[in-house]
């Protein structure tokens, strides 16, 4: 959390407030306003309709060709982000290859290159895949063969990313990383345009760990456009179809937009973050199917609006105004809104209204009661905000496992899970109960969301005086330095991927669609803070140029 600096010693004496000091939005008002061109959009979808049944034919014939072809031709179109439209076909086909190829005997599995992408492709889609499929690549030790190395560049890679799906235990994946990570980075400076930005690409951003759109726009753009062999059918689909989403996704960006200028909180809370086009990236990094506009737009007013309460903890608040916020958000009434100083009734407000517009909103599908969920994750972050809010004043440093069982709830992810459910006509109150019992792989993002954040804001919070950081707290308890807390940290980050990998492995508890939400959680995270960044505090460098690339910018045709 960021700094608290409360100063009242003599009664007379004027409140001191931290400061923040919080850039302002880098993007003014330019989401405010976007229409869909009707013409440009029915066009675009007529176009898309004929060439959906022709990718469809295309997948059905490659159901009886032999096994390569049909990992690739999956790969392709998953690359090319337009599997959504063939759920279905795709899970037919990868079914019948992890039920029929279990002792993986046939020539293909002399090559690395398929096994490595049939070993992903079947993990990304909850198969759990054994490990033998790697045993002709390895020596009597378990390492990788040196002789594969110099098969190509292209196996190395299907091998680096198969690598990025691992759980725990699995060493030879440990070791197909080292392996692969090693070789490819030293093959790059000898490769060709586009094989050498493939590469590179993969070595700064594994595609198992990163953002879906994000990933498709640069495939298409920067990779398959420039391939001697591409399908100039499935290219021209995928262009359209990212084009088409696009157009929704603006309209979505300035619905929220307008909502957030309409709130006006730049002029009346200026202490907080205005970081409404962030928060909608998030969303977008969610769920970017054209059937969860509705989950979209609310997931970001969510965490928008949890941004707000963030910083009313972080940069203005003190601990008696807290308290009283805490009070009045547990017991939910706008009865109760006079107890609170005039700058927290605004945020107090919005929220109450938020969660009215809701259950509004729900109660034609009859979901209203799912809003309650998210409702007792508000309360229960409040809770946590106001527990680092104490330590800090107190100048306590917790132990490390009180501090990170508090900090999982403040890392927002209990409320954000459950708040991108919501909009989800598909998800249930069974979903939201199983959710509620805080399962493994939502501890595991949260933590890694938390271990990560910590990571990059650690010189920024130490440099306010902020003592009960995490990174702090370990260093204390275990008596170790700055660099080793921070390498605890990132390996706490490395096992929560592979609680989250185990988490989406069948037989799962709740539905696929549920859980890949929760996957995407994590992905967001491990893009935002890449490099030790704050991606969401500071977007300049980290987040700008997938913004503008997604919401910005169209892909020529």
């Amino acid at each position: 959390m960021a700094a608290f600096v409360n100063h009242i010693e003599e009664e007379e004496e004027e409140i001191v407030r931290p400061v923040a000091n919080f850039s302002p939005s880098i993007w003014g008002d330019r989401f405010l306003s976007f229409s869909i061109d009707n013409h440009v959009s029915q066009k675009y979808a007529q176009e898309i309709e004929a060439l959906k049944e022709e990718t469809r034919s295309m997948l059905l014939a490659i159901t009886g060709r032999k096994l390569v072809e049909k990992l690739n031709f999956i790969d392709l179109i998953e690359h090319l982000g337009i599997a959504y439209h063939f759920e279905k076909e795709i899970d037919d086909i990868l079914n019948r290859i992890y039920n029929e190829d279990s002792k993986f005997e046939g020539d293909e599995y002399n090559d690395l290159c398929i096994c490595a992408l049939q070993f992903r492709l079947l993990r990304q889609h909850g198969y759990n895949i054994s490990l033998k499929i790697f045993s002709k690549f390895q020596d009597e030790s378990g390492k990788f063969k040196e002789s594969f190395a110099s098969d190509g560049v292209l196996g190395l890679l299907s091998l680096y990313e198969a690598s990025h799906v691992r759980t725990h235990g699995e060493d030879i994946l440990e070791n197909a990383l080292n392996f692969s990570t090693t070789h490819l980075e030293s093959a790059v400076p000898h490769l060709n345009s586009p094989l050498k930005e493939q590469v590179t690409h993969a070595l700064e951003q594994s595609l198992h760990k990163g953002i879906p759109r994000v990933e498709t726009r640069f495939f298409i753009s920067s990779i398959y456009e420039k391939d001697e062999s591409k399908n100039d059918v499935l290219l021209k689909f995928a262009k359209l179809d990212f084009n088409l989403l696009q157009m929704l996704h603006k309209q979505e960006l300035a619905e929220v937009s307008r909502w957030w200028k309409e709130l006006d909180f730049v002029t009346t809370l200026p202490y907080a973050r205005d970081r409404v086009v962030e928060c909608y990236f998030w969303a977008l990094g969610v769920y970017f199917e054209p059937q969860y506009s509705e989950a979209r737009v609310m997931l970001t007013k969510t965490l928008a609006m949890a941004s707000i309460v963030d910083d009313t903890f972080d940069a203005y608040g003190i601990v008696k105004e807290l308290e009283t916020y805490t009070d009045v958000i547990q017991r939910w009434d706008i009865n109760e809104i006079d107890r609170l100083p005039d700058y927290m009734k605004i945020s107090y407000k919005a929220l109450l209204d938020l969660f009215d517009d809701y259950e509004k909103e729900l109660s034609s599908d009859g979901r209203s009661h799912v809003v309650y969920h998210a409702k007792e994750r508000m309360k229960e972050l409040v809770r946590s905000y106001m527990v680092e809010a104490k330590w800090f004043i107190k100048g306590h440093m917790p132990p490390v496992s009180e501090y990170l069982s508090n900090a999982l709830v403040t890392s927002t992810y209990y409320l954000l899970t459950t708040a991108a459910y919501l909009g989800m006509k598909s998800s249930t109150e069974q979903d939201l109960e199983w959710l509620s019992t805080n399962p493994k792989i939502l501890e595991a993002s949260a933590t890694f969301c938390r271990v990560i954040d910590d990571i990059a804001t650690y010189e920024v919070e130490e440099g306010r005086g902020q003592i009960a950081t995490g990174i702090e707290c370990y260093m204390r308890d275990y008596g170790v330095s700055t660099e080793e807390a921070m390498n605890k940290f990132q390996e706490m980050g490395e096992t929560s991927w592979k609680d989250v990998n185990e988490g989406i492995l069948r037989p799962v508890p709740v539905s696929t669609e549920i859980l890949t939400r929760m996957l995407n959680l994590v992905r967001i995270v491990d893009v935002t803070y890449k490099h030790n960044q704050d991606g969401y505090t500071h977007p300049e460098k980290v987040l700008k140029p997938h913004i503008i690339a997604l919401l910005v910018d169209s892909i020529a045709i």
